[in-house]
């Protein structure tokens, strides 16, 4: 079963009162000897057990997606 092994950051969700972004590296996501994978939660309320939307991003697509995010990020 996967386990987050390191919380990264934590960041308020603008936008709400307690909501958070975490960011986190998670250990054998898919099962017995599967790769670590970066992974991002959205809590909208901090006593969350399980965030209400979350990612996971292998190692080797994490620069396309902060290029992907810097692009969003000129669009809104």
């Amino acid at each position: 079963m996967s386990k987050i092994a390191k919380i990264i950051q934590e960041i308020n969700l603008h936008g709400t009162t307690d909501g958070s972004i975490s960011i986190g590296i998670l250990t054998e996501p898919y099962g017995a000897d599967s790769q670590s994978v970066a992974s991002i939660g959205i809590a909208l309320q901090s006593s969350s057990n399980e965030p209400d939307w979350k990612v996971h991003i292998p190692k080797e697509n994490i620069d396309a997606v902060i290029t992907a995010l810097h692009e969003a990020k000129k669009a809104l």
